[in-house]
């Protein structure tokens, strides 16, 4: 029941993104979007996805975004017509996704493969092979260790992204470093001044 709720709702957000004509709502549902499928992942089990989806969808890319509005117009302009190729094409994608789910095992099924094969022997062979006694530590860290890599290299290469829209721009820079300088240079000149009264 939880998964058929947190579905309906991301099927909602989405209807409300299109719909969206003001890109900082769209922005913040993208967000929601994002939160709604790591909690879909949190229930799956798929904690590191919904860890990455959480830190990427929802905190990272929502920040990039906005800073994207800050140097575009908030509202989008309404498009006249319809495009049909883009119609056809994403029903005709979006129902070989739908046929391709139907071979698929039932979820959960103690007989599917995963459990059968997979499974049992990260069980049994994972601290052998490893030396690590807690068994997601070593499946993240040895047997997804290139999916863990690539993950890590997302954040940061997100995080960069971030870090280089949201710095000052090196002319800023070089303003504020004259604008210290000059600050300086009359500060020490008032004090010589002062000194000189003085004596």
């Amino acid at each position: 029941m939880i998964d058929v709720v947190l579905l309906l709702f991301l099927v909602i957000v989405a209807i409300a993104i299109v719909r969206a004509r003001d890109l900082f709502a769209a922005a913040m549902l993208f967000a929601i979007y994002s939160l709604l499928s790591a909690a879909l992942f949190a229930v799956l089990d798929a904690g590191d996805v919904a860890l990455t989806e959480a830190a990427v969808g929802a905190g990272i890319s929502t920040i990039l975004l906005l800073a994207v509005l800050a140097l575009a117009r908030r509202y989008e302009s309404p498009i006249e017509g319809h495009n049909l190729l883009a119609l056809v094409v994403v029903t005709v994608t979006g129902a070989a996704l739908i046929y391709a789910t139907l071979d698929m095992p039932e979820f959960g099924a103690p007989d599917n493969p995963a459990q059968v094969h997979v499974g049992p022997y990260y069980v049994e062979q994972s601290y052998p092979d490893m030396g690590v006694p807690n068994m997601v530590a070593a499946v993240l860290a040895s047997y997804r260790s290139i999916d863990t890599l690539g993950e890590a290299f997302v954040i940061l290469t997100a995080g960069l992204a971030v870090y280089a829209l949201l710095s000052p721009k090196p002319r800023r820079r070089k303003r504020r470093r004259r604008h210290l300088r000059r600050n300086l240079r009359e500060h020490r000149r008032h004090r010589r001044m002062h000194k000189g009264s003085s004596s």
